[in-house]
């Protein structure tokens, strides 16, 4: 177990396998960097890939009916059979 402190004093611990507090060692990009800023890095970089990804499928949606137009057509249909 270990405990996660924020500025306002609140504290509250959650328990997590030696395994994950391992991990978290490793990222640390300082000795004295705390688990609780990790956790916010983690949590920022989750939400921006999160909403990139939202983003990329967004495209992907729009992009299917023009590609479907280019790649779906009877000129394309005529020079393959040639």
């Amino acid at each position: 177990m270990y405990t996660i402190v924020n500025y306002m004093s609140d504290v509250t611990t959650i328990q997590v396998n030696k395994k994950l507090v391992k991990s978290l060692k490793d990222l640390k990009e300082y000795p004295r960097e705390t688990y609780e800023e990790i956790l916010e890095k983690m949590i920022k970089t989750y939400k921006r890939v999160k909403q990139r990804n939202q983003y990329d499928k967004f495209l992907h949606k729009i992009q299917q009916a023009k590609m479907k137009e280019l790649w779906e057509n009877k000129e394309d249909d005529v020079w393959e059979n040639v």
